[in-house]
């Protein structure tokens, strides 16, 4: 099926079949704007929609409009999963229609090739597993979230399951072992696994040798090897499994000998203990819930010994400083310090000219948001080796002309040098925050040079900002190059340059070098949402070269500072919008993988295409905008140390729906740990919200709550005086400390 043609079904058949938005009570419901409509608005026309809608954004809402994720730009074509042992560095590659593992990529220099590919077939016929669709299901992980895969194929009145796991334990977990089970429930089949490749393959002692007598697989009963199709084959009875090893890497030594029973424990306990050590939370949505283990477990299958790199299995499968940092930052802010505390180290050690002073910020940012959050003074000694030069090649490359930092590339691939806002206001942010955090620990002397200096600084951005606004849109143009003529973009996407406008101009937000309340800030954020910078909340992009080019979609992992400063702003609505958004359109149903990018209209009536899965910040992305949908430690007093502690203050109404518990443990902040728990019970009007709040106290605690379905909060009882909601919503929890309970009062609506 074609494009047009794709596009056309989704308009008249999918999108108007199924979502439908409401104009409010008592009034007709009208028609969403099609996927094409979408596109080419300048507005956010879905995620309005989905704000109007009763109960507000849902994945429900979002779903729908277009089909799943679900191809990549390789040989294989539907999209893989990562299999390895938590932080390995040998990691396979698993086929998401269940057809292979490591199958041949053909795609340099963006993919890179992964160990020997073994191919699966069913049947007599020796069908390529997968290869009907319609027989095919979606693939799955065992209990919503471990990554442990499941999937069913039919093939000729024959169900065939099959089940893949990485090895987590002993020398075959050093290889990048895959152990890979295929069933037949009611009905005798035969599978096949054929190993592909050039290679002379011998069979030894239940393995297959490569001509170098490495070791590639390890099999037993009732496979039984066909030299002539270089091809295992069990024929099963209903019932019976048949279990394969597979080596990622060439093993010179035998692959031992492992049960499913026993690896699938192994793997189970082993994933389960990481989100253990963690923070415990439970969310009353199951597929939240499944959504935020999944992705904290993504992470570690991403990560490479101490490396939380980008990807696994293609270019990207190295360091970057701002992406790389946000997914070690994610794993802190879930109670994974140890572990974000040994990451941090090689991306403060991370260089790259090309974009150094980015780099440089970012470094910066990296660290102290680690301090407030542990307050590990000693890590910071032990870096001081590397953020003290930092801070001086900051503060040195100033030039005198007016203060900004010298010409820098406008993003990571468009080498064009500019006077770029992005890279002084986080470098600006970098040095403010030092300040903060060596205040903190008692280097009063420096503390409060880098005060002085990121105050001078910061006028110095503004006043270049003030010279560079282009006046002449609605709103007003803020560019990042400064200085210059960058035009103003419209719509956003139209050109190469306007694309990575929409990815840079988030690192500006979340910098605040917009003090809270400036106009200019509001000014960003109206532009995206007038001149086409956002989908279903989202951050759009189009690429305006390659095989994609001039395929409109979204960049999803780049607006994690968009979505905070909403957060920071109280824009709930919104920020609900892009959190289901990215749910329902930026990561595969099922499995929780996201890729850097993904477009709107590149696949067919059954997915759409997206690039370079799987990606750690797409998944920081969503487990950071959780994690403050619940709880917020801001910074709003613009000193560079927090002080306000917020809770629940962009929750969804659903979480509080009647008989629902919303509840975390050991959840960090930059005040201790935090844990609490709300339980809705309207058969005697009440919501009751107990808290252990942080030790360290917090200027100003503020309790934040929608109104939960079919009902309207009024106020709340606690330690015996009644308090009611500001004008914004919030309780004001003044003088509550350690344990806390909250009784509040509802009425239906």
């Amino acid at each position: 099926m074609g494009i047009a043609a794709f596009t056309g079904k989704l308009a008249c058949g999918l999108l108007l079949a199924a979502a439908l938005a409401s104009s409010g009570p008592g009034q007709e419901r009208q028609p969403l704007p099609t996927p094409r409509q979408m596109a080419d608005s300048r507005e956010d026309l879905w995620a309005e929609a989905a704000i109007k809608q009763p109960g507000g954004p849902s994945y429900e809402f979002f779903a729908p409009l277009l089909p799943p994720l679900r191809y990549v730009n390789t040989a294989f074509r539907h999209y893989p999963i990562v299999l390895s042992a938590p932080g390995a560095p040998v990691k396979a590659r698993w086929v998401s229609d269940g057809s292979g593992v490591n199958l041949r990529a053909d795609k340099p220099p963006m993919w890179r090739e992964i160990g020997t590919p073994v191919e699966f077939f069913v049947g007599a016929d020796r069908k390529p597993f997968g290869a009907d669709p319609a027989q095919l299901s979606e693939p799955a992980l065992e209990d919503g979230y471990l990554p442990i895969l499941q999937l069913q194929y039919e093939h000729a009145g024959t169900k065939y399951d099959q089940q893949a796991l990485a090895v987590t334990r002993g020398a075959a977990s050093e290889y990048g072992a895959v152990l890979v089970r295929f069933r037949c429930p009611g009905k005798a089949g035969i599978v096949s696994a054929r190993i592909c490749g050039d290679d002379r393959l011998t069979v030894k002692d239940s393995r297959i040798e490569n001509a170098a007598g490495q070791s590639l697989t390890s099999f037993g009963p009732p496979w039984r090897w066909d030299s002539d199709r270089r091809s295992l084959v069990a024929s099963l009875e209903a019932e019976a499994a048949a279990t394969l090893l597979i080596a990622t890497q060439p093993s010179p030594e035998p692959l031992p000998d492992k049960s499913w029973n026993a690896a699938h424990a192994e793997a189970v306990a082993d994933w389960r203990a990481i989100l253990a050590r963690g923070t415990q939370l439970t969310i009353p949505e199951p597929l939240v819930q499944d959504a935020w283990r999944a992705l904290v477990l993504g992470n570690y299958a991403i990560a490479s010994g101490d490396q939380m790199n980008y990807s696994a299995g293609n270019a990207y499968d190295h360091l970057y400083e701002g992406e790389c940092g946000d997914a070690a930052r994610s794993l802190m802010l879930f109670g994974q310090q140890s572990d974000a505390r040994r990451m941090i180290g090689p991306l403060l050690d991370f260089q790259r000219q090309a974009t150094r002073f980015h780099v440089a910020g970012h470094k910066l940012q990296l660290l102290t948001h680690y301090y407030w959050v542990t307050r590990d003074a000693e890590y910071l000694r032990e870096k001081r080796g590397v953020w003290e030069p930092v801070a001086s090649f900051i503060r040195t490359s100033r030039q005198p002309e007016h203060g900004l930092l010298p010409k820098d590339n406008y993003a990571g691939d468009i080498p064009q040098q500019v006077w770029s806002l992005s890279s002084n206001s986080n470098c600006w942010r970098g040095l403010r925050d030092l300040g903060a955090v060596l205040e903190d620990c008692g280097e009063k002397s420096l503390a409060a040079e880098l005060r002085r200096e990121a105050t001078e600084y910061r006028a110095a951005i503004l006043a270049a900002v003030e010279k560079s606004i282009n006046r002449s849109t609605q709103p007003p143009f803020i560019p990042i190059a400064l200085l210059g003529d960058e035009p103003a973009h419209d719509p956003l996407t139209a050109t190469r340059m306007g694309s990575y406008y929409d990815l840079m101009t988030p690192y500006v937000l979340g910098s605040g070098v917009f003090r809270p309340g400036d106009q200019r800030e509001q000014w960003l954020i109206d532009y995206f949402r007038r001149h086409g910078g956002l989908a279903m909340g989202m951050i759009r992009s189009q690429p305006h070269q390659g095989e994609f080019q001039g395929q409109p979609g979204v960049n999803v992992l780049y607006g994690q500072r968009y979505m905070l400063t909403l957060l920071r702003r109280g824009d709930r609505e919104h920020a609900l919008a892009g959190f289901y958004g990215h749910l329902a359109q930026g990561m595969t149903r099922g499995t929780f993988i996201g890729g850097e990018g993904s477009r709107f209209f590149h696949g067919d009536e059954r997915g759409r295409s997206f690039y370079l899965p799987p990606n750690s910040a797409s998944n920081a992305m969503f487990l950071t905008t959780l994690r403050y949908l619940l709880v917020q430690d801001w910074d709003l007093d613009d000193d560079g140390e927090p002080e306000t502690l917020r809770l629940f203050d962009a929750i969804p109404p659903r979480w509080l729906a009647d008989g629902q518990t919303l509840a975390a443990q050991r959840l960090p902040t930059a005040f201790g740990e935090l844990s609490f728990r709300a339980v809705s019970q309207f058969a005697d009007r009440r919501l009751h919200v107990t808290l252990e709040l942080p030790p360290r106290p917090a200027e100003r605690v503020t309790l934040r709550l929608p109104n939960p379905p079919g009902h309207k909060i009024e106020s709340a009882q606690m330690g015996g005086r009644t308090i009611a909601p500001d004008a914004e919503g919030r309780f004001d929890l003044r003088g509550a400390a350690g344990r806390s309970e909250l009784v509040v009062t509802v009425r239906k609506d």
